[in-house]
């Protein structure tokens, strides 16, 4: 529940009181066999992670998406609300629809509207169990370009290329330099 319901249900009870006694409720349950956590601006009781196993009735059917499918969620996390068009504009390619409705019988994507342009094209968002599956309180938790070429996640095709040939940035500078030099010189 979001803490705007459960002030709600506490009698229109201050929302920064609530959120304290679930922090502190969270505190409380950190040690036990279920933690309160928030995902997504709502609050829930979850398993804790090392007893998950004790629970588990059957076993999840482990679901590999397809590169496309990847692409198109990343694309739709970093970007959201987003339109099918712009999709294929990021990616650059076109997309299939069964890409997209791969990724909302998952439950990680949902038509979140309908952009206000002529032709008014379906807009699509990230759900709650997206964040959930994932481990992410927000959207804000995604790792940045920056962290993602740290774990070698992105492989730039420049650096790639750069290693390959030998070549350095500056040094084509430091040549491109001299020749506008001598160029401005002789004029």
């Amino acid at each position: 529940m979001s803490v705007d319901a459960l002030a709600g249900f506490l009698g229109d009870a201050e929302k920064t009181e609530v959120r304290e006694a679930l922090k502190a409720l969270a505190e409380t349950y950190e040690k036990r066999g279920v933690h309160l956590v928030e995902r997504g601006k709502r609050w829930h009781f979850e398993t804790a992670p090392e007893l998950a196993h004790l629970l588990r009735k059957e076993r999840e059917q482990v679901r590999r998406l397809s590169r496309a499918a990847t692409e198109v969620l990343a694309i739709i996390a970093y970007h959201e609300p987003v339109s099918r068009a712009e999709i294929e504009s990021i990616r650059g390619v076109q997309t299939s629809g069964g890409t997209l409705d791969v990724l909302m019988e998952a439950g990680w994507v949902k038509i979140a509207g309908r952009r206000e342009v002529p032709g008014r094209p379906t807009i699509y968002a990230t759900t709650p169990e997206f964040l959930d599956h994932f481990g992410l309180t927000s959207r804000r938790d995604l790792p940045g370009i920056a962290e993602l070429r740290a774990t070698g996640l992105l492989d730039p095709v420049e650096d790639a290329y750069e290693d390959l040939m030998g070549t350095d940035d500056t040094e084509e500078t430091s040549q491109d330099d001299r020749e506008a030099d001598e160029a401005s010189d002789a004029a």
